[in-house]
């Protein structure tokens, strides 16, 4: 896929290639980088762009900054504008995956706090995995990190490095994916995502407190299923062997989406075929992002709407 023209780099739009940082930044040194990643969606018939929950990811991008202690802040306003401008530079008008990055620069030491460097790119983004009817994925004999080490709820960069160990490994053993235990042998998420099951009837997915990202999608998709299906989702731990139990499970994530799971260490998921829960929600939420129904027009933001006015 080739490169898209520009890239916000410090607020400014440049050309891709300009978009650099140093080799010996702690961001690269010691992955001094947390990010975020959006997705924006071209409704074609309105002939708008629209970003999905875009202020709670700014929001949850403020916070993992806090906790790693990067000595910067950005607010809602000019992360907003500094993405409306490069989305209109790029002349984007399909799907996109967009992703805020904030680094620490310069040449500090582990310790370094500063100075922050944002950029933002936007590319045209299929499904992050194959899109294969349904996932075969194994149990991980990674253990997922815990919030004694390297806190899971923090979306940094040096977190992903567990999943793509796990995630590298299934790849390796021909599966699409992996769910990754924690440390007390419960399900904590999948490489980027998190997991839903249903079992009995009833959804459950695991509590934030089991080793996975506060995810954004993960809680869209647990208030969707109570307003428009009248089904409650229970947040508990989930057993390795509720996996082969369930009727179904799905992986979801902004970039993810909701994507069906229909194998468990070789053992078929339900019927071994995307569940009726799964494929409904499926398409409420895509329904919803995308801008074809009008509701929860608060979770989306018009991006050539919004740089017209």
């Amino acid at each position: 896929m080739a490169n898209p023209k520009y890239a916000c780099f410090e607020g400014e739009i440049v050309p891709f290639e300009d978009a650099k940082l140093s080799i010996v930044t702690p961001a690269v040194k010691y992955a001094a980088h947390v990010f975020e990643g959006l997705r924006g969606y071209w409704n074609a018939d309105q002939e708008e762009m629209y970003v999905f929950r875009m202020a709670e990811h700014w929001e949850r991008m403020r916070a993992s900054m806090k906790v790693l202690r990067f000595d910067a802040e950005y607010t809602n306003d000019y992360l907003s504008e500094c993405l409306f401008r490069l989305i209109q530079a790029n002349e984007l008008r399909e799907d996109v995956h967009i992703r805020l990055s904030a680094f620490v620069g310069g040449e500090g030491e582990m310790n370094a706090s500063g100075p922050t460097v944002m950029a933002i790119t936007a590319l045209p983004k299929g499904r992050m995995v194959k899109d294969t009817g349904g996932l075969h994925c194994c149990v991980s004999s990674w253990t997922r990190i815990s919030d004694q080490t390297s806190p899971p709820r923090v979306k940094c960069a040096a977190n992903y490095f567990n999943g793509r160990l796990a995630f590298m490994q299934a790849n390796a053993d021909g599966y699409d994916s992996t769910i990754i235990l924690n440390a007390g042998g419960t399900v904590a998420e999948a490489p980027g995502a998190c997991v839903y099951i249903v079992r009995d009837g009833v959804l459950a997915t695991p509590a934030v407190t089991e080793g996975i990202l506060e995810s954004i999608t993960r809680a869209t998709v647990a208030q969707l299923f109570a307003e428009y299906f009248d089904l409650v989702t229970q947040e508990r731990a989930i057993d390795r062997t509720e996996l082969y139990s369930a009727e179904e499970m799905f992986l979801c994530g902004s970039g993810y989406q909701i994507l069906p799971v229909i194998s468990v260490d070789r053992l078929d998921v339900g019927a071994g075929e995307i569940g009726p829960l799964t494929s409904a929600m499926s398409e409420k939420y895509t329904s919803i992002a995308r801008g074809d129904v009008p509701d929860h027009g608060e979770w989306r933001t018009p991006v050539y709407a919004a740089q017209a006015g």
